[in-house]
């Protein structure tokens, strides 16, 4: 639908009164403000067009209007401001992100942590692997005459063992031969690759070990598929119960409950094109977050290393802040490991939403 700019001026500052109060917003309220001069009768007969077209929505009959997700998502691609943050709050981001995070899982759970107090709404923070784990190299050690060590060298520099005891005593050149079939057919393989075909094909060419490889296979597949999962932080789940929309503890318990590793995991990662993303209340796949939005942002720090900051709150948020801060975390965590922090384009003064 094509909109005026009357029209989208009373859409975008329906959104920002009702993101500020979390009140309905009435026709009085919006002409009441500075820069609007339109009528009040005016401006009621555009929040009823603004609502058949389905961008506001009437909580009850003698109430103002509130956004739908419709008016939410136009006002995020065409009436959102850009949002510039102040210095202390590049301070802050930066602080987290230089002091003393030189473990890569410790600097992501604690910039989760950061995020959620800023934004006083749950936060998550997702590793992923972009490139397949696999093995690189096996070995086999023998400890004494019924049992040996299986060490899985993989692709991510992680050392994995298992000791497997023998209901027969294994000859060592039997083991060197296994040892030498596993390097020569499972290395570089991911855990999908890894079928019973292939399996019986390394039993066929184990010779007297055969009866090893099902428990080798087995330790190595769930191996890689463990080492392959994301690794998913969530925090501040707590803080949705002082927005205004979850004072129904039963409301907010319910998606509290919901916001763990498989739901956070089912999101999709912004593509390549844009480094954030913004889904809100129905474009949300998972039905545990149709009544809320979630603001991502996707980083990358090379090395096949990958993965989104994001933030779920209600629909009620302030899009453009969000969006603005976890940009800039996302960029910092890119640069972090090389010592370097995203440049600050701050003037002296501390801006808030640019006009």
């Amino acid at each position: 639908m094509e909109l005026t700019q009357r029209q989208k001026k009373i859409l975008r500052a329906v959104v920002d009164s009702y993101v500020a109060t979390a009140e309905p917003v009435g026709s009085k309220a919006i002409a009441a403000m500075p820069d609007m001069s339109f009528s009040s009768a005016t401006i009621r007969n555009e929040m009823a067009y603004l609502t058949e077209q389905g961008l506001l929505e009437q909580p009850h009959t003698s109430a103002g209007r509130v956004p739908s997700p419709a008016g939410y998502r136009l006002y995020i691609d065409e009436l959102m401001q850009d949002y510039r943050l102040s210095r202390d709050e590049t301070q802050s981001l930066n602080q987290v992100m230089t002091d003393k995070l030189q473990e890569f899982d410790k600097a992501i759970a604690q910039v989760g942590q950061l995020i959620s107090s800023l934004t006083n709404l749950p936060a998550y923070a997702v590793a992923t692997k972009s490139r397949a784990v696999t093995v690189d190299h096996f070995e086999l050690i023998q400890t004494a005459p019924y049992s040996f060590i299986l060490v899985l060298l993989l692709s991510t520099e992680a050392v994995h063992n298992k000791l497997i005891k023998l209901p027969v005593n294994a000859e060592p050149q039997d083991l060197r031969s296994l040892v030498a079939v596993l390097n020569t057919s499972l290395t570089g393989l991911s855990a999908g690759d890894i079928t019973p075909q292939l399996m019986s094909k390394i039993q066929r060419s184990a010779g007297s070990a055969a009866s090893l490889v099902p428990t080798i296979v087995e330790f190595t597949v769930k191996t890689l598929e463990d080492e392959q999962k994301n690794d998913v932080y969530v925090t501040g789940q707590a803080r949705l119960l002082g927005q205004p929309e979850y004072q129904d503890v039963g409301k907010a318990q319910a998606l509290i409950g919901s916001l763990d590793e498989d739901t956070i995991s089912a999101l999709p990662v912004p593509d390549s094109e844009s480094s954030v993303k913004i889904l809100v209340g129905p474009e949300n796949v998972s039905q545990a977050l149709k009544d809320t939005s979630v603001v991502m942002a996707r980083y990358d720090l090379g090395d096949g290393m990958q993965g989104m900051l994001g933030v779920v709150g209600p629909t009620r948020m302030d899009y453009a802040q969000v969006a603005a801060r976890l940009s800039y975390f996302a960029e910092g965590l890119g640069k972090m490991f090389s010592k370097a922090l995203p440049p600050s384009t701050l003037e002296p003064d501390t801006p808030t939403k640019e006009d």
